[in-house]
């Protein structure tokens, strides 16, 4: 009886002995014909920048962008030209057209599947709604302070706020450049003024954008007389009252067609525009619609451009 149980014992040592020798047991592999388990989900990281997809539905906004060195992948085209503004078309190749801003394209919006769309809300404050299902906004008040203040609110969401403040430093020693070229020109206290020629009506340009800022602001001329007094970006004028401004120095803008054309040699042919201030002393300056009613950042740059090309002369 001794002899069993010290047998019985033994035997139990050994089996506790060898069950705290074993490891943790390992689950068991799937049946070979139960479903795999899935990945964990990963959240797509939103693009930021400059390597977002941006749909602009601004001529101005997209204008903006090239001056950053940004392309967007969808842009509107301009109403008069029906296509990209000549001044800048050869760096849109590659960018998809968009519609005008009074009846954009929201097929070709959506197709595009953009990051982001840039919104002018004078054109499409109404709609934010609609362009927000098709992915996120940003609205621009492109009246609210200049160009400058657009180009660095666009530079700082697409996180180029050093290339906005060089572009905008680099334009204004233009500036100083050429507001000299034009004094050594005209002389102290030269009157200028701006008007565009159409096929229908003769308009002078008056104190706000596109034309406005960049003779009255950025080169400090001084505005024929009553010039001050159009608030607006152009008042309809006719051809008699052209003398009453007096302006030492014309700006002049014909639009595209031979109409307009014809509007404009048969004004030169006129004794009252024979004796304007202007015309007597030779300085007529025939400017082309883009890029000086561009009232961008590359617009107001490349008027300059020319500004300064033709003061040199």
């Amino acid at each position: 009886m001794k002899k069993l149980m010290i047998t019985a014992m033994s035997i139990l040592s050994l089996l506790t002995v060898a069950a705290c020798g074993q490891s943790a047991p390992q689950q068991s592999a799937p049946a070979q014909n139960a479903p795999a388990a899935s990945a964990p989900a990963t959240t797509k990281t939103p693009k930021s920048g400059a390597d977002q997809k941006i749909a602009s539905m601004s001529i101005h906004l997209t204008n903006n962008l090239l001056a950053l060195g940004i392309t967007p992948v969808g842009s509107v085209i301009g109403g008069d030209v029906k296509a990209f503004l000549p001044h800048v078309a050869d760096r849109l190749k590659d960018t998809k057209p968009l519609g005008v801003v009074t009846d954009p394209d929201m097929e070709a919006v959506l197709a595009l599947k953009p990051d982001v769309i840039y919104l002018d809300e004078a054109y499409s404050g109404k709609d934010v709604a609609k362009f927000e299902k098709i992915a996120p906004t940003h609205v621009f008040n492109l009246d609210e302070g200049t160009w400058r203040d657009t180009l660095k609110k666009t530079g700082a969401l697409v996180k180029r706020e050093a290339e906005a403040e060089t572009f905008i430093a680099d334009y204004e020693e233009q500036t100083k450049r050429v507001k000299g070229l034009i004094h050594d020109k005209l002389g102290d206290g030269a009157k200028v003024m701006a008007i565009r020629v159409t096929a229908k009506e003769l308009r002078v340009f008056g104190m706000k954008r596109p034309m406005g800022p960049i003779l009255f602001e950025d080169l400090g001329l001084q505005p024929a007389n009553g010039v001050e007094k159009i608030d607006k970006a152009y008042a309809v004028i006719s051809q008699e009252v052209l003398p009453d401004f007096d302006a030492d120095a014309i700006f002049v803008v014909v639009n595209a067609g031979d109409e307009a054309k014809k509007v404009y040699d048969q004004l030169q042919a006129n004794p009252l525009w024979q004796g304007l201030t202007a015309v007597k002393k030779n300085q007529i300056y025939i400017i082309g619609a883009q890029p000086w009613l561009d009232y961008s950042a590359i617009g107001n740059k490349m008027a300059m451009d020319e500004a300064e090309a033709f003061f040199k002369k």
